[in-house]
């Protein structure tokens, strides 16, 4: 395969931004080898600088749901840009958009457009502490809310751990104010409610979690923070940045059933722009400014064409619910792929992981040792127990059968309403390949 192009752009990359990419995962860091550079994409496909064709199963991190470039979008996209591309004033648009919003996710009723996702999840944690006048959040280790400073940090062992900044740069004094939890692990939750009683504004968490590969919540755990938050005068925070408008139109409460107090969304939101949102219960909201005294301003937010691409992706999605059991079908034919190899996945709809768990052999040959077999991932430290080195062979040897997929272990797998049941069944065929040659540790 030839990639001479994307080697010359990367070499120049990294000599004017650092590691050659604008975020990190892009350079393949955990799999080793070089970026390839796209240059053009089109419905489930994308090409590279040299020519070469992948089927994308990335689809910018989740934005895709439609595939890329679809013609509604694009279109919808050109004509709003005749009239201007920002105005820093509202617009009609910004109106249609947070009605829409609403209109599929009921608990927002009310909503705050932003330009990305670390901005939404920022601003809403902001707003439970100025609305509950405390100043602890608890987060989930393995669930990532973006890149402000209170969000990144880290557990370390045990159900329990000091609040450590996961990024040079991050005072130990703000990160302190993050308590970290255990996905899954109700009882995590409760010590930390415990000791820090009176002190918690809000729990924040993924529904689904898709940044340790997909979790989803085992039964009964979302409505336990439910109620635990409840009892203790916080806030539920639903970060829907990867999920929202991809497990179901009306987001995780219509999939799992269960109402936060606030939810933040993006990707799909935007169709494919910088844009995101939160927002929630009306006398919550009611704190922001201009209204209230939580403040949070964007020069860029609500601009008229990512909220144009924002409201016909949605309009799609509402026009063709058919939409939704297409693409988990066509997921669930890869989980089932997947297993025949001997992998574990973890699929939510149309979003899926398969883990190189230890103690499995590839073909479906489980490990001996009984306490080694029929291995789950449910949390964090389940997910870093996988060989990432396994995981490296298999994505190297999808890329070079024409299959792009996330380039680390803990991304998810995205599947588009343009993967066409053909593409699935190429797929299928490709992972049969890909997963071979490599006893697991």
């Amino acid at each position: 395969m030839n990639t001479v192009n994307s080697q010359r752009l990367f070499q120049k990359a990294k000599e004017l931004i650092p590691g050659g990419v604008n975020s990190p995962v892009r350079a393949f860091g955990a799999v080793g080898g070089q970026p390839f550079f796209v240059e053009r994409a089109q419905g489930p496909w994308i090409v590279d600088a040299d020519g070469n064709q992948y089927v994308d199963y990335v689809c910018s991190w989740g934005p895709g749901i439609l595939g890329h470039a679809h013609p509604r979008v694009i279109e919808a996209v050109k004509k709003v840009c005749e009239k201007g591309l920002t105005f820093g004033a509202p617009t009609a648009g910004e109106v249609e958009l947070a009605e829409m919003i609403g209109t599929c996710v009921p608990d927002m009723e009310m909503v705050r457009l932003v330009s990305s996702g670390t901005e939404a999840v920022m601003s809403a944690v902001r707003v439970a502490r100025g609305y509950t006048g405390r100043d602890k959040i608890i987060k989930f280790a393995g669930n990532y809310h973006g890149h402000s400073d209170g969000l990144l940090v880290k557990a370390g062992s045990g159900l329990m751990t000091q609040s450590v900044p996961d990024s040079a740069g991050v005072p130990e004094g703000y990160a302190a104010s993050t308590l970290t939890a255990v996905y899954n692990d109700e009882e995590s939750v409760l010590r930390l409610m415990e000791e820090n009683k009176g002190q918690v504004a809000a729990v924040v968490v993924e529904p689904v979690a898709a940044n340790m590969g997909v979790v989803s919540p085992e039964a009964g755990f979302l409505e336990f923070l439910r109620r635990i938050t409840e009892e203790n005068g916080a806030l539920l925070i639903f970060d829907e940045v990867i999920t929202g408008f991809r497990l179901s139109l009306g987001g995780a409460t219509e999939y799992t059933g269960v109402h936060a107090d606030l939810h933040t969304f993006g990707k799909i939101v935007g169709g494919g722009m910088p844009l995101a949102a939160y927002g929630g219960r009306r006398d919550i909201m009611a704190n922001v400014a201009p209204l209230g005294a939580v403040y949070q301003a964007g020069t860029l937010s609500g601009n008229p064409v990512a909220v144009t691409a924002g409201i016909t992706t949605l309009k799609i999605l509402m026009e063709d619910r058919g939409i939704y059991e297409r693409i988990d079908r066509r997921a669930a034919k890869l989980e089932t792929a997947f297993r025949k190899t001997g992998l574990c996945v973890n699929r939510a709809g149309s979003l899926l992981s398969a883990f190189f768990v230890p103690g499995w052999d590839v073909c479906g040959q489980k490990a001996a040792a009984p306490e080694l077999q029929e291995q789950k991932v449910k949390n964090y430290e389940d997910a870093c127990r996988c060989d990432r080195h396994a995981f490296a062979e298999y994505f190297h040897n999808m890329l070079a059968q024409g299959i792009y997929v996330a380039p680390s272990q803990f991304e998810a797998m995205f599947v588009s309403d343009a993967h066409s049941d053909e593409l699935i069944e190429r797929t299928c065929e490709a992972i049969k390949v890909s997963v071979k040659g490599h006893k697991l540790a």
